[in-house]
Order: C-alpha cells, then structure tokens, then sequence
C-alpha cells in the first residue's frame, strides 16, 4: 500500500502544480538517452538487465483468450554500430538528477540548450571535409552512434523535466521487434528555455529513427538510421555590466542589462540568432559466408540456424545535408568592426528594413559517402578476431550565401548583385581494421584501425588508432594511442555576407594522443591519464578571427573517482588535472573536481528507493572562454580572470518499479554570491548610460560576460512501460 499512496500523491503533485495540458505534452513527448548502466554497486556492468516487476498478465478465469498469454521478463539490450559489445538501458538512481548535457565537465552559457563548452580540454573529432559548427553537438544526435536494440516486448520510455523560469525538456523512445529478427527504435526530444536573463530563448527539436535486421539463416545483416537535429538559440551578446548581478536593484534577472537587448523589436526574443540544423541517413548491409549450424528442439517442430563468420562484404551509405544561419535583424555598425565596416540604416535602434537593413549569412554542407570492406574472421564463435580493407569515395559541397558577386553588363560596367558561393570536393579514401573486442571477463581486447584520404583536396589526411585492454571479473584495463592530420573545417576558412568576403589558409593540424583508463569495479574505484601533442592548432584568437598556432604544444590529463560506501551512505568524489603549455591559446582551468554525499536506501520491501544528498562542483581560477555570437563559436581570450564559488545542489531521487522521478534545488551558492561568471563576451565598442557608468563600466569599451542563472528548482522524471 505505500507505493499507492505514493503514487497518487505524485498525481495530486502533478494535476496541481504541472496541469493536465503539461502531463499530456510528458507521455507525448516524454524519452531518455540510453546510458551505459552504473557499476556503482560494483557488480558486474556487463549483466543483463532484464524487467522483472514488468505488470503481469491478468489470468482472471472470466476473461477470454488467457490460455495463449505468457508471463515472461522483458529483455531490452542494444548495441552500437561496428560492435558486438552489448548495453543495457540505465535504471540507477545515484545521479539520475544531473543534467545530461553538461556532464560530465561541460559548461553550457547559463540556459539550457545554449552553446556548450568543454573544460575538460577535448580537441575537435574531424577527418576529411567538415563544416566545423559543434556547440550544440551535445544536444544532437549522430547517427554513428545511434543505439540498435533488441527487445522481447515493445519497450517505451517518456521523460520530462520542469526547471525555472519554463525550463523544459521532454521526449519520448519507443522500440518494439516486428519480428524476433527486425526491431525499430524512434526517439524524439524537445528542449525549450527562455532562460532568467533577456533575450536568451532556446528551443531544440531532436529526433532519430534507427532499425536492425538479421536473416533467419544469419547471412544477411542490415543497419539503417536516420536523424534530425534542429537547435535554435537566441543571442543576448553577454551582460554589459556584471556589477550589476551583486546589486538588489537587480534581484529580477530581466532587468540586467544585455548587450543585445531591443525592447523595440521584442522584450521576449533576439533580433540576434544562431540556427543549426542537420539531416543524415545511413544504411549499412553486410553479407556474410562461414560455417553453418542447424539446430532442432525437442520434438523436431522447430529449428534455429546457427552461423560462425568467416568472410563477409559489408557496404555503407551516408547521405547528409547541414544549415546553419546566422541572422541580425536589427544590427549595429559597432558590433561588427572585428569582421567588416558598415553604416546600417537604423543602427541597432529599432526594427530592420527588409532586406536592406540586417545581417543574414547562411553556410550549408551536403555530402555522400559510399564504402565497400572487405571482412575477415578468426577464431571460434563469441571470440573471434575481425579483420577489414576497403576503398570509400565522397562528394562534399559547400554553400554561403548571400554574398556579393561581381558582374559585368553590356557596356560594360562593374555591377555587384547578391548571389551564391559554392564549392564541390571529390575525394577517395582507403580504410582498414582490425579488431578483437572483450566480451567476456578475463579476456583481451585489442584492435587498429586506420583512415586515408588519397585524392581530394583533403589527400593526405589520415587517422591511426591503436588500443589494448582486458576486461577481467570486477576490473577492466584498456590504453591506446591515436593520432590524425586534418584540414581546417570550412567555416574557420570562409566567411560571407553581403557587406565582406573573408579567407584564411591554414596547414594541416595534428592531434598525437596517448591514453590509459583503469577500473575496478570491487573497491569502487577509476582513473585514467591522457597526453596531447598538438601541432599548427586551429583556433579563434582573442580578435575574434581564425587563427593558427604553429607552436607544436602538450596538454597533459590525469582523472580519478573513488566511490565509499558506509552502510546507505555513499560520497562519491571526482578529480580532474589539466596541465598546458604555457602560451598555449587553450582555456581550461587546472583542477576541477565534483564532490556527491548522498543517502541511498530501499524501503518498504524494496518498493521503493531512495537517493537523497548534496552535490558540490568547483574549479580552480583560470581564464575562461570567450563565447563569440557572430561565429557561433567559442574563442580564446586572457583578459578576463576568473574564479567562482562551488556550484552546489541538494536532491532527492526516488524509483517506484520503473518510474524515476527527482526534486532538487540547483545553483544554491547564489544565495551567497550572485556574480558566478561563466565566459566572456565579444567585447563591445558602445557609449554607456550614466547608470552602467554607475554600476562599473568605464568609457566606451567594456567585455559583457556569460553568468549562472539564479538559484532554482528542477522537478523531472522517466517512467520506462513495457507492453
């Protein structure tokens, strides 16, 4: 009986304080990424998950048709593409109520949804032809890394989360088999948050399709997904005076000062915005030839093929089209002297005039990718060693518009009239693998695999890896190294508008990178190193600019989690150190760490669970980034030093069957100090009002900067339903 009366207070919570047309939109849109399942407990990760309190069937002697209906657990599994390692769906409760987006080291500018950055220092993952836009690549989906599953039920999961100020995030997951052999999965998330400061909206619509087929004798495979990425973030351009987030003249967050605010186009949106959108399908088939098995049950009735590969073909297709536009509805000459020089009509005052009073500057990338490999293996069944060569060719192309374009009439004479630039790239490339993955404890795993571009205009760029590990009982080892030489995506080469035409050349960038990670799982303890040699990177300079540093630099990592446990009491602790080169044009502080103590227990003959507790996470002083809303990038600057008070938080999670829900209070420390600085701004050139003169600006010149909302409430939860 406690689980009901829970259960219906939760209701009475929801009818409330959400309202119908909310909980409607939760088991519309409601869904959660697969996460890898917590080894917190220290058993063994790699155990099947199964649903074994799913609802059982009702065998009542009145109703009909009860003799065919079966009471069996729901197994859910997926697994990865290239892969035989075998994941299930996360049903831990320990950190069920951390952001998903910024863990475990990024940092978003202060609202959900908006552009990310990663203090754990991570170079940009690019081979061959790229556009080269990733601040909201943790919000996307990739369809390279697209999870395929495998269910005995139709298996759904809805998640929703209410945060402060209308923080939204909602979706919803469904995958079902349409035969033991065929499954499909559909997701879809929407994220939405005005955010507590001006004219910071975003709004993210997100969704993929994924679907896995074996033939019933084993010898044809096939993988096909696709994805759809839509984020829309609304650009305030920083807060103009950041005295302004100490003083009680400014308790409402909405009444700071905004570098981009224009209360005469909207109170609510930007006339500044950045938009990125993308679409991608693949397809990928094998056909494979070995040994084949035929098995019988008892009675000879039925029978089941059994396959141990051999050799197979495999052949991959990816198609994929990508936006991303930049618009200034109401511009101001000022905000743009790092990149061009022009007088607007109104100049940043009021509404624009159409097409002739804004800035709008539109960059998109549309390729196709055709593999064929060739595959090979050794070994017996569940521990065999896979060997691949094959031969790839590409067509990327490249659009900017609209820009301006010389043209001669019949006179002649030089006339300029808006138009297009578009650029096309044919490249071949040549990939190989070899691969033995650790499926089982107390086995090695080890592989190489490797990339070359050799026609193109990206011939010559290329991608080595090389891992080592063993998975044993408890504990798992695994080092490698990686290195790769790449070109500059196109949009630190290219920038196009109307009013300027701008382009760099850079040489190739290389990435050498040498790694370890240590888990053991029975004293509840990880770790890992990491070394980076970084030679001619490719960045954006404190003027705002591509830039290229020819300074070959190394950037050292070493991380470490201990988990104790003290009957229900458990303080989990993580540590990060980043050591850099001195002049290195990196920004990323030295020691983060992130400090959870929370209460764990199982009450009411396990019914329900519970995880209460306060999470605290800090950084040393450093410099941050600069966020620059005309690139739509982050950029590195060393005027601004930085060092904030821990971040900290209190929560209560709790798990009835398979609903999970959290309550928590985040950004508590600015009931102590309300100025936590995120980033910097683009530094502006603008006359200042006698009342920011008053709160601390100083002449023209000033750096907004990027703050932490306020102190506030999230209320979230999935309830995963088995059919």
């Amino acid at each position: 009986m406690p689980q009901i009366f829970l259960g219906q207070i939760l209701i009475d919570i929801i009818r409330k304080k959400i309202g119908v047309r909310i909980l409607l939109i939760c088991l519309l849109f409601c869904g959660e990424r697969a996460f890898a399942q917590s080894s917190l407990s220290g058993g063994n990760p790699s155990q099947p998950n199964t649903i074994a309190n799913a609802p059982q069937r009702d065998t009542n002697a009145n109703k009909t048709n009860t003799a065919k209906w079966k009471d069996e657990e729901a197994k859910v599994s997926y697994q990865k593409l290239n892969s035989a390692r075998v994941y299930y769906p996360d049903s831990s409760l320990h950190a069920f109520q951390r952001q998903p987006f910024t863990q475990p080291w990024y940092s978003d500018l202060g609202n959900l949804g908006s552009p990310v950055y990663n203090l754990m220092f991570t170079p940009e993952d690019r081979l061959g032809p790229s556009l080269g836009y990733h601040v909201f690549d943790v919000y996307r989906f990739n369809v390279d890394s697209l999870p395929f599953y495998s269910t005995t039920r139709p298996y759904s999961v809805f998640n929703y989360q209410l945060g402060s100020k209308l923080e939204q995030t909602a979706g919803i997951m469904h995958t079902q088999s349409i035969k033991p052999n065929w499954n499909f999965a559909v997701e879809y998330h929407k994220t939405n948050s005005p955010g507590f400061f001006q004219t910071e909206r975003n709004n993210h619509d997100n969704a993929y399709f994924s679907t896995n087929y074996l033939s019933l004798n084993k010898h044809y495979t096939l993988y096909a997904g696709m994805v759809y990425n839509n984020e829309q973030h609304d650009e305030n351009g920083g807060i103009v005076i950041p005295a302004q987030l100490d003083s009680a003249a400014f308790l409402d967050r909405r009444t700071v000062d905004a570098a981009y605010e224009n209360s005469n186009y909207s109170q609510t949106r930007s006339t500044v915005s950045n938009v990125q959108r993308d679409f991608t399908f693949l397809l990928q088939h094998s056909y494979t030839w070995g040994k084949t098995d035929t098995t019988y049950n008892s009675d000879s009735t039925q029978y089941s093929y059994r396959l141990i590969p051999r050799f197979s073909i495999t052949h991959k297709m990816e198609l994929s089209s990508e936006k991303h536009t930049y618009k200034d509805l109401a511009p101001d000459s000022l905000r743009y002297t790092t990149l061009f020089a022009q007088s607007f009509v109104n100049n940043g005052t009021g509404y624009y005039t159409t097409e002739t009073d804004s800035v709008f500057a539109q960059q998109k990338w549309f390729w196709i990718d055709n593999k064929l490999l060739l595959n090979g293996f050794i070994g017996p069944e569940g521990h065999q060693l896979k060997f691949s060569a094959g031969i790839g060719n590409r067509y990327d192309q490249f659009t900017s518009q609209p820009v301006s374009n010389l043209i001669v009439d019949s006179l002649p004479k030089q006339v300029y009239s808006l138009g297009r630039d578009r650029s096309s790239i044919f490249s071949n490339y040549a990939e190989g693998e070899l691969k033995k993955e650790a499926l089982h404890p107390g086995e090695w795993e080890y592989g190489a695999n490797g990339k070359l571009f050799f026609t193109g205009q990206d011939a010559g760029n290329f991608l080595l890896n090389v891992l080592i590990g063993k998975e044993f009982k408890n504990s798992s080892f695994v080092a490698g190294f990686r290195e790769q030489l790449n070109s500059a995506p196109y949009n630190y080469t290219n920038y196009e508008n109307q009013y300027t035409k701008l382009f760099f050349t850079f040489n190739n960038e290389s990435v050498t990178q040498l790694y370890a990670t240590l888990a053991i799982a029975k004293i509840r303890l990880s770790g890992g190193v990491r070394s980076y040699v970084i030679g001619n990177y490719i960045y954006v300079n404190d003027s705002e600019k591509p830039a290229q540093y020819t300074i070959p630099f190394t950037l050292n990592q070493g991380w470490l989690r201990k988990v104790f446990k003290l009957g229900g009491f458990v303080l989990d602790n993580e540590l990060v150190y980043q050591q850099t080169a001195a002049n290195a044009p990196v920004n990323v502080p030295a020691l983060m760490g992130r400090h959870q103590l929370s209460y764990e227990q199982a009450m009411f003959k396990h019914a329900l669970k519970i995880s209460a507790g306060i999470e605290v996470r800090y950084n040393t002083a450093y410099h941050p980034a600069g966020y620059d809303a005309l690139l739509n990038r982050f950029f590195y600057q060393n005027a601004t030093y930085v060092g904030n008070a821990p971040v900290a938080s209190v929560f209560v999670n709790f798990r009835i069957k398979r609903f999970r829900a959290f309550v928590m209070g985040d950004q508590l420390q600015e009931f102590f100090t309300r100025n936590t600085i995120l980033f910097t701004a683009t530094p502006a050139n603008s006359f200042l009002t006698s009342e920011q003169k008053y709160y601390g600006g100083t002449g023209s010149n000033y750096i907004p900067v990027y703050a932490a909302p306020d102190a506030l409430i999230r209320f979230g939860f999935t309830w995963a339903l088995v059919n």
